[in-house]
């Protein structure tokens, strides 16, 4: 019984870390503008990975396409590869994890197939989940750095900007204007949130194994034969019948 909670708490943990990974790849806010200190009539940028857009005052929203592979830093793409990678991951493992559980019949599928089935879909959650917590955290690393950069500092008496627009510059295709920093979207939290969940639904994938394993191993009993009597035995047994 506990090995079947362990199986469905994995796989539902698992379908919510790929929904979740999906959507955060669909998000175009990965990063948005920091508007601390910006003036309320001022355009709004958020970055995403497959999109760039602007908010102007009057509301309307403009969003640019990035297409292509070329123009972009290698750390963005990589970025890009690593959330499509854990989608892909994340929904064969879905569907793997669906057909293993013990109470899915599907013909006579023996136990030892499941639970084969089973540590095959945590293993692929597990680096489904490494996938977008990965990605998500190299993205944050630019913005951390473009933000530092990009800031006030006393020692040199001004902003030192520069440097940021080209840290920045390739993680969105946009680049940055001399006034604009970037922070933490909402896509990066939903990715972290969702790989998180991918992990523990993996884990919980692997330890439902360890479960079934047992389970279905076979117990090797050795039979007991009853040794045949010898035959001086049945020769004193013949013998005190005739004195009787």
């Amino acid at each position: 019984m506990a090995t079947t909670g362990l199986q469905i708490g994995g796989f539902l943990l698992g379908l919510i870390g790929v929904a979740a990974i999906i959507a955060a790849t669909a998000m175009n806010n990965w990063s948005t503008q920091d508007r601390q200190g910006d003036v309320v009539t001022a355009v709004y940028t958020y970055k995403g990975l497959w999109q760039d857009c602007e908010v102007s005052t009057s509301g309307f929203t403009e969003c640019r396409p990035l297409y292509g592979l070329l123009g972009y830093s290698g750390q963005f793409q990589a970025v890009r590869a690593m959330m499509v990678i854990g989608i892909i991951l994340g929904v064969i493992a879905s569907v793997i994890s669906l057909f293993s559980l013990k109470c899915f019949k599907i013909g006579s599928t023996e136990d030892s197939t499941k639970a084969k089935m089973t540590l095959t879909a945590g293993i692929m959650f597990v680096i489904a989940g490494l996938c977008g917590i990965i990605g998500a955290s190299i993205y944050a690393n630019q913005i951390v750095a473009s933000f530092m950069m990009t800031t006030y500092n006393q020692n040199y008496g001004g902003m030192n900007q520069m440097q940021g627009m080209g840290e920045m510059g390739g993680m969105g295709g946009m680049g940055m204007s001399p006034v604009n920093r970037f922070t933490f979207g909402t896509a990066l939290f939903v990715a972290w949130i969702g790989g998180g969940l991918l992990l523990i639904g993996g884990v919980l994938k692997c330890v439902a194994f360890r479960g079934l394993h047992a389970e279905t191993t076979p117990y090797k009993s050795v039979a007991y034969k009853v040794p045949s009597q010898s035959k001086s035995t049945e020769e004193g047994r013949e013998r005190g019948q005739k004195y009787v």
